[in-house]
């Protein structure tokens, strides 16, 4: 089942490849999308691909990579096709 959430990290998350880990992790997953920072100090993203492997992507999220220290992850499950995206991309 296809599946498409926007997904907001808080904690320590910028900084400590965050954007990359996400990225890296999600093309591993098959799915496409984007990630950034957030002027707040979060960082926000949409992913969209098969169910299990947003969810995957989301547990993942939720550990991060070594230097960062997740508080807090939000998601708000859309109605997006994975076609509306190329790829998984970080933006600015």
């Amino acid at each position: 089942m296809k599946a498409a959430a926007y997904i907001r990290v808080s904690g320590l998350v910028q900084g400590v490849s965050f954007r990359y880990y996400t990225q890296k992790t999600a093309r591993e997953l098959g799915l496409s999308g984007w990630v950034r920072n957030r002027p707040d100090g979060d960082v926000e993203l949409e992913a969209a691909g098969e169910r299990g492997m947003v969810e995957e992507l989301i547990r993942a999220l939720r550990v991060g990579p070594p230097a960062a220290h997740v508080r807090d992850v939000q998601v708000s499950w859309m109605d997006k096709n994975e076609n509306e995206y190329e790829g998984f991309r970080v933006t600015f």
